[in-house]
């Protein structure tokens, strides 16, 4: 999945409380000390405007939105279509996929199955057979803690683009081992592959199955009956919101449909806003719902105490945190203030925000991909409900974020168009063959009669043409959540190295 790097967690929360910080007016308004009912009301009344005004802005094609306040379900409304091109209407059971809001979730049904606050700071200790981390130290004491907080030392993304090349998640944890790691417990770098790991652990541990982990300590208790981790629910569902992405005439197309699986805990569950607002209800009432407690009082806490800084300095000079699947900090007036958000490149956005001391809560879904509309919609609330109205125009500020973040790994290199004097290639001969690499698997290129080079890559595989540029420089455009562009492809001395596979220096393969 695509989550927005530069942004850090998860999306976007922690580059976005930043951009908070910066765009809002200096000094602040003064927050309100306690939210009224009437101070929310006002926000709530005013969400029918500012969800059309945005969609308007992006052209997203459909949104939902919950909100709760005090217990209640103060807002649950559907906008758009489920698809564009087709009649059906978005609405408060429309499905869609969270994205990496599935990290909160995941999170919620962890600290219901250990019960045990302190269980968080167990090893793992082997108990996930054929996981490792490349110091053997870190893996006999990496923990649900470490690896759901992103502290593990895993780099920015780890396996992410072994997902986006065909690999599934018994390959992906069992190759975690060749990354490269930064301290312990001392770096912050966001990891779908490491909270996966810890997820499939603890199931593991209860001996039953991720989604049958969920259904039985989640799901089943809160009464959230359209909410599934399996990719084959939502794929099946008939009132499902399809995930688009924009044209470059501005309109918006289901050209893909992102099965995130492999990667599920992080980022591959799918719910309605009906569900996850029953879901907020049991989170703003510290584990309870509908008088029945389903996640103890301080499991649940446990997951909203800051493990690692995410952003030393904000705009407004403070830090932010992330916990455990949550992004965590403190408003103006010193209040939590949890969040997530979640994108797709290939077509989704969504958000949560709440308040807890508030017991007040929106979750924004979406089936466009990322411009800020989800981020946008739930910071206006709040500001709403803080300081009696937006604070500023979020949207473009969001946008920005989102943009700059889906623009890293791009190459430097404009690869369509070969320099003034541009060398020519070998014979085709010269870089056929198969080749190797311990992280990525098997590499093959392949001639067609023209000499036409192609390159193949993952277990299916996946199959690129080459593109020449310069003597034994060739490129490709990549493909998938995690595309960018046009990348590199360098033959020199029996070895092929992928530019956008490289980024931590596991991106080169030896000729066989």
């Amino acid at each position: 999945m695509r989550t927005l790097r530069t942004l850090g967690a998860a999306g976007a929360a922690v580059l976005l409380t930043a951009s908070a910080a910066t765009a809002a007016p200096s000094p602040p308004p003064a927050p309100r000390p306690q939210l009224t009912d009437a101070a929310v009301g006002r926000a709530v009344a005013a969400l029918d405007g500012s969800i059309a005004e945005k969609m308007r802005r992006t052209g997203v094609p459909g949104v939902a939105v919950a909100v709760v306040h005090n217990g209640e379900v103060v807002y649950l409304k559907g906008f758009g279509l489920r698809r564009t091109g087709e009649s059906a209407k978005v609405d408060p059971d429309s499905v869609f996929q969270l994205a990496s809001v599935s990290k909160p979730v995941s999170s919620t049904v962890i600290a219901g199955a250990l019960a045990d606050p302190g269980a968080w700071d167990k090893p793992l200790a082997g108990s996930l057979a054929g996981f490792a981390l490349k110091d053997p130290w870190v893996t006999s004491h990496v923990t649900p803690a470490d690896l759901f907080s992103h502290r593990s030392g895993l780099p920015d993304h780890a396996g992410d683009l072994l997902e986006d090349l065909g690999y599934d998640r018994a390959y992906i944890l069992d190759h975690l081992r060749e990354e490269p790691l930064t301290p312990f417990r001392a770096s912050y770098a966001y990891t779908n592959f490491g909270l996966t790991a810890a997820a499939e652990a603890v199931a593991r541990g209860q001996g039953v199955s991720w989604q049958k982990l969920s259904e039985d300590t989640l799901f089943k208790p809160a009464g959230m009956t359209r909410t599934s981790t399996e990719f084959d629910a939502y794929a099946k569902a008939p009132d499902r919101a399809w995930g688009h992405v924009r044209n470059p005439d501005g309109t918006w197309s289901p050209r893909y449909v992102r099965d995130a699986d492999a990667q599920t805990p992080a980022g591959g569950a799918s719910s309605t806003a009906r569900d996850m607002s029953r879901w907020l209800r049991l989170h703003l009432d510290t584990g309870s719902l509908d008088g029945k407690r389903i996640v103890p009082a301080d499991a649940l806490a446990r997951t909203y105490q800051p493990e690692i800084v995410s952003q030393a300095v904000t705009g407004r000079g403070t830090p932010q945190f992330y916990g455990l699947g949550w992004n965590v900090s403190y408003d103006d007036a010193g209040r939590l203030r949890l969040s997530h958000s979640g994108g797709f490149a290939l077509g989704v956005n969504s958000n949560v925000t709440m308040l807890p001391l508030e017991r007040l809560g929106i979750v924004v879904l979406t089936n466009g991909a990322p411009v800020g509309l989800a981020d946008s919609v739930a910071l206006d609330f709040f500001d709403t409900a803080q300081y009696g109205k937006p604070t500023t125009d979020w949207l473009p500020l969001v946008a920005a974020s989102y943009a700059q973040t889906f623009s890293v790994g791009r190459s430097e290199t404009d690869y369509a168009h070969p320099p003034a004097g541009a060398k020519p290639a070998r014979d085709s001969a010269a870089y056929t063959g198969t080749y190797d690499n311990p992280y990525y698997g098997k590499a093959t290129v392949t001639a067609a009669g023209d000499g036409a080079l192609t390159l193949s890559l993952g277990p299916k595989p996946m199959r690129f043409p080459l593109t020449h540029y310069d003597g034994d420089t060739f490129s490709f455009e990549t493909t998938g959540e995690n595309a960018v562009g046009r990348t590199g492809v360098f033959f020199t001395d029996g070895k092929l190295r992928v530019e956008y596979l490289d980024e931590n220096h596991l991106g080169t393969f030896t000729r066989q």
